[in-house]
């Protein structure tokens, strides 16, 4: 696709100008959050868009202040954030176009010409497939519409292997490997030809099982643990060695660098890797020979790191165990069945454990932040393909503690490679994670001084202040809440040539060693592995730099797209499994406040369900100003964070993956017993697009509009992580 040049118009004299992304409401206005999260977010009315699309990266002249803050024109657009978008094909007579599915984005997107309209297989589709489309010719003029050219023509909206397909479609991740990189894996053949091990240290007298969760799809790290007569630990992170088969100039290369990781949905993975290698060889597969590199250190007694080598090595794992079967084995719980291989390396995986809790210990003394947060996991009829549930992922105490025991050795590991080639001066990928949003701190500031948790924004510059809030509220009642608030006031940790330490590990220097299979970075760095044991120096001129750098920006891209993939695709399962629920009650906690209502996660399922305001009781409900709690104007009522309710469910929009409901006011409801607790309390209320103070009233209002019916009013795909 050619690229547009830089639309844009002239601002008025004295306007300030920022930069930042903008975020469009299904209404036709939008708001600019600045790129560097300085300031407030600016107003842009409809006409004042320009050719602004949802998700662009904008320039904004902002001409003053109204009721809404900030206002102001965009006056050009940077960079495009939509390329694909997906919907439903519309045909009339000649004309054609896509009704795009996210509401956010503006549309209809016109089909221009009888070749634009159609497939690449020659498809052109019928009035009301799903279908995607690449945007050809973006909009100049707030009126204007996007052109686009049909890349896919799928089938009928709403099934669950189109909609999984649109998704894959949309965001340019093909489940096929190309021919020339399948042809590549598959000639390295199935077992490791002797050749290779020359040269490598014989690791094979090692036991080094792999431990993974049960559904696990690669076995990529495997680990051992020896006491050492001084009463230290000899460790031992065995990795397999992918870079011995994806090699520079490669189509196996191109492609990894261009995948940058797996994707892993509930019912298949989509491997970075040709199976012929994620599967097999690159797999540390019980009982058969493996390349590998290894990360051999000794520790203290007390798990400080007094000696550390990195081994080009091959090896043999004994066993293919699971943190089930190694917490059953260690006696920390009675819950998953025993396996034999584990019970069998008990006494070395004792030893691995302590090593473990040591290094966490140490881990927790620096700073490290440790959030607790739920995962999904969804369970499926093996027959048909449908959920069957979504739950909380198995939070079991015992088995907790066996995957801690290998996610400390991992990020031993980790930093272990990392100090190597910092103090060698090898260039390579790090992973970095910059101190948190200082504005967005702010935000969270405000809901834990109501809470009564002592918090200061300036303490959180420091990693180990930052642990010590972590810690405060571990058991409060809105843990959950509190966490997941406090994870997206964190800055996304990221890839770079250049290393400034990692703030969530309180780590000077980190990088990813462990997930070659899945993470190109990983390669990147068992390259530089090599280089270390080998003795060499590889180049480090401007152009060999600014490709690494390269290859960092596309895994740091590939990372977010294949996160938004995943969590697209959990929800679609939700919304699926909730369709024929629509009508039934159950129980949750308020987990998020938007413009539009609130989200309530389900205790059971493990479902978010959107309560519009209208939907919450008999007067409408206003957000506040710091998105903290709802406020009913006359009665005084007030739903918070954490709070408790009860929900119908109405409606469900599987192309929308949102789960609508109603909220049941009852002898249980926290809201309702706040009832007039606030009135004469002047309050920060803001409606779409605006903001207002409102005094309480002091009588209990009654009457007011009443709740739409299901399938009414605006239902919109919230952004909410």
């Amino acid at each position: 696709m050619p690229k547009r040049p830089e639309t844009q118009t002239t601002p008025s004299r004295g306007a300030q100008r920022r930069e930042g992304f903008l975020s469009l409401n299904p209404r036709g206005f939008g708001f600019v959050a600045s790129a560097d999260a300085s300031g407030d977010d600016v107003f842009v009315a409809k006409e004042g868009l320009m050719g602004a699309m949802h998700g662009d990266k904008v320039v904004v002249a902002v001409k003053g202040r109204g009721p809404r803050g900030p206002e102001g024109d965009i006056v050009g657009v940077m960079q495009r954030a939509v390329v694909r978008v997906a919907g439903v094909l519309r045909r009339r007579g000649k004309s054609a176009w896509l009704e795009p599915d996210d509401t956010r984005i503006r549309g209809p997107i016109v089909l221009g010409g009888e070749v634009d309209a159609k497939g690449p297989e020659g498809n052109s589709g019928r009035d009301g497939d799903a279908a995607v489309v690449a945007i050809t010719r973006y909009p100049d003029f707030p009126e204007e519409n996007a052109e686009g050219k049909l890349v896919a023509v799928l089938g009928k909206p709403g099934e669950i292997s189109v909609e999984i397909a649109k998704v894959l479609v949309s965001k340019q991740i093909a489940e096929l490997h190309s021919p020339e990189a399948f042809a590549e894996a598959d000639a390295f053949g199935a077992t490791v030809p002797a050749t290779m091990l020359e040269g490598r240290v014989d690791l094979t007298h090692l036991p080094l099982p792999t431990i993974d969760p049960e559904d696990a799809r690669d076995h990529d790290d495997a680990v051992w643990v020896e006491r050492t007569d001084d009463g230290g630990y000899h460790a031992y992170v065995a990795i397999a060695d992918v870079s011995a088969y994806v090699t520079p100039g490669t189509h196996l290369d191109a492609e990894a660098k261009d995948r940058g990781c797996s994707v892993y949905l509930p019912d298949r993975a989509i491997p970075m890797l040709p199976r012929p290698l994620s599967s097999n060889l690159c797999s540390l597969l019980p009982d058969v020979t493996r390349l590998c590199l290894c990360a051999d250190v000794l520790l203290d007694a007390g798990g400080a790191v007094k000696k550390a080598r990195l081994l080009r090595g091959f090896m043999i794992s004994r066993a293919k165990l699971s943190y089930g079967g190694v917490a059953r084995a260690l006696g920390f719980t009675d819950v998953p069945p025993r396996e034999a291989k584990a019970d069998e390396m008990v006494d070395g995986l004792r030893v691995a454990f302590e090593l473990s809790r040591l290094l966490r210990n140490r881990r927790m003394k620096r700073g490290a932040l440790d959030f607790d947060l739920p995962e999904a996991k969804v369970v499926l009829d093996p027959e048909t393909g449908r959920p069957l549930d979504v739950q909380r992922r198995d939070k079991d105490p015992g088995t907790k503690k066996a995957y801690q025991l290998i996610e400390e050795l991992m990020l031993l590991g980790n930093e272990v490679v990392a100090q190597h080639l910092l103090e060698r001066e090898i260039p390579t990928i790090f992973r970095i994670h910059q101190a948190p949003d200082e504005k967005k701190l702010v935000r969270f500031a405000a809901l834990t001084k109501e809470l009564g948790i002592p918090f200061d924004v300036e303490s959180t510059k420091d990693p180990k202040a930052m642990a010590d809030l972590l810690k405060s509220f571990a058991d409060h009642s809105l843990a959950d809440v509190l966490n997941m608030l406090l994870l997206r006031s964190m800055k996304q940790a990221t890839y770079d040539v250049g290393n400034v330490g990692h703030f969530g590990l309180a780590s000077k220097a980190y990088l990813h060693f462990t997930s070659p299979i899945r993470r190109y970075p990983d390669i990147v760095a068992h390259r530089a592995v090599h280089a270390v044991v080998q003795d060499e120096r590889p180049r480090r001129s401007p152009e060999d730099i600014g490709k690494l750098a390269d290859a960092a920006l596309a895994a740091s891209v590939a990372e977010r797209k294949a996160m938004e993939v995943e969590r697209e695709v959990v929800d679609l399962y939700r919304a699926v499994l909730m369709k024929d629920r629509v009508g039934q009650r159950f129980e949750g906690s308020v987990t998020a406040m938007v413009g539009t209502g609130v989200f309530v996660a389900l205790d059971a399922p493990f479902v978010d369900v959107l309560v519009r305001y209208e939907d919450c009781g008999a007067e409408r409900f206003e957000l506040d100003d710091e998105g903290l709690r709802a406020v009913a104007k006359r009665s005084g009522e007030m739903i918070q964070l954490g709070d408790r309710m009860t929900v119908d469910v109405i409606d469900v929009q599987i192309l929308r993956r949102t789960v609508y409901g109603r909220r049941v006011v009852g002898d249980g409801d926290q809201a309702s017993k706040r009832r007039g607790a606030h009135k004469g309390r002047v309050v920060q209320v803001r409606a779409v697009g605006k903001t207002k103070k409102t005094k309480l009233a002091s009588s209990h209002g009654g009457g007011g509009r009443g709740p739409k019916k299901p399938g009414q009013g605006r239902k919109k795909k919230m952004g909410r992580r």
